[in-house]
């Protein structure tokens, strides 16, 4: 026999009630429908334009992926992407980390410059936070041993080394000045190229004729150029970013000193002709970027490009594609992994087989890319002309 219940009588205190219990427990339904994942690059100071360009790529990457819907272990997921800006600097590199660190965020992309992604690394490997930069190249972010701390560029030891043999075997430098911007990452580079020209040298009659240093916000060069020329060198090697190297330039030029200048992938942007104006000849600069594509997937790259200068309307100045791949590499790690938590995507990471537009990408025991190749450019009719793929 059936008994008839008694109704519950929905009172505007009963509904309110509701209301806010929904409420309260909506923020946390919405937090397991997202995946935050930090970006820190110099988004201000000289070489914003290139901390951007970064920033840039991981946004593409974002996009893309929210647009195809992001599945992971059976559930869908929006990604969320937390820009930061480090200023190109170490102090707010590690409190932009540890606000990320305080955020949750489940994996981050950078930070773009060596100094300040080496201090941040530890932040994130205390926090247990998977860490990919795209465009630090200091081999020092790797030799700390972290386990979250991946990069899916060439280091500068092979940068170095590579710039050093292209110099010496190529272009026939036989008397070279080096100069370094006392950061982290022009220091480690110029560290290297003269190492390898010293042990390659002999044998070729190469040899480092000065070293001198700046600073990566000088301005006037006169007294070190003037050193320099006193030297008469054929090249000037310069460990920095394109916002000095350009002034240099433009000085190098007032100083009657029209010798090849060669620098790595900081100084390799199409803003170089800007900046340096009139003072720079066709082919007389000559740089690397730790990364590049064989022939066979130059499509990919260039299909990249073209959709980035569709969506922002400028062109890629260096690594916007390999943040864009790392983004997507660390994603691709957590599809495998089956879950989004840092703990369980890691080991995934750690032995991913990813193919990107920059090329295939794996990680060593280190956290350094695999097989890294570097694209040796020069600059015509001010715009970055190919001159070589090595590895």
């Amino acid at each position: 026999m059936k008994f008839p219940t008694k109704a519950t009588a929905i009172t505007p205190a009963t509904m309110a009630g509701a209301v806010a219990l929904a409420l309260a427990l909506a923020p946390f339904a919405q937090a397991q429908d997202i995946i935050k994942i930090g970006h820190v690059a110099a988004t201000s100071g000289p070489i914003a334009h290139l901390g951007k360009d970064n920033e840039n790529g991981a946004r593409m990457a974002v996009e893309e992926l929210n647009a195809q819907g992001v599945v992971i272990g059976g559930k869908k997921y929006k990604i969320v992407l937390q820009a930061e800006d480090d200023a190109a600097d170490p102090k707010q590199g590690t409190a932009v980390a540890q606000k990320l660190a305080d955020a949750g965020v489940q994996g981050v992309i950078g930070h773009e410059t060596s100094g300040t992604t080496i201090p941040a690394s530890r932040i994130y490997h205390d926090a247990g936070i998977p860490q990919i930069s795209p465009s630090a190249s200091n081999p020092q972010y790797t030799r700390q041993r972290y386990n979250t701390a991946f990069r899916n560029i060439a280091n500068d030891e092979q940068l170095g080394a590579a710039l050093a043999r292209y110099a010496v075997q190529s272009v026939k430098a036989r008397r070279i000045a080096v100069i370094d911007d006392r950061t982290a990452y022009g220091k480690g580079l110029a560290d290297e190229f003269i190492k390898n020209v010293k042990r390659g040298g002999a044998a070729s009659g190469s040899a480092i004729v000065s070293t001198q240093f700046t600073n990566d916000k000088a301005t006037d060069f006169s007294a070190i150029l003037t050193a320099i020329k006193a030297t008469r060198p054929d090249m000037i090697f310069f460990g920095g970013m394109d916002a000095v190297a350009g002034p240099m330039l433009r000085q190098m030029k007032q100083l009657a000193i029209p010798i090849k200048f060669m620098g790595g992938d900081g100084m390799c942007s199409d803003s170089v002709p800007r900046l340096a104006g009139d003072a720079m000849s066709d082919g007389q600069v000559i740089c690397a970027e730790a990364g590049g594509v064989e022939p066979s997937q130059e499509k990919g790259m260039a299909d990249f490009r073209v959709a980035y200068k569709k969506r922002y309307g400028i062109e890629v100045q260096t690594y916007a594609p390999y943040t864009y791949d790392a983004l997507m590499t660390m994603v691709a790690a957590m599809r495998k992994a089956g879950s989004p938590e840092p703990a369980r995507y890691l080991p995934e990471l750690a032995k991913i087989q990813y193919k990107g537009v920059t090329g295939n990408i794996s990680f060593d025991a280190r956290g350094d890319v695999r097989d890294g190749v570097l694209t040796i450019y020069t600059f015509k009719n001010g715009r970055r002309d190919k001159l070589a793929v090595v590895k």
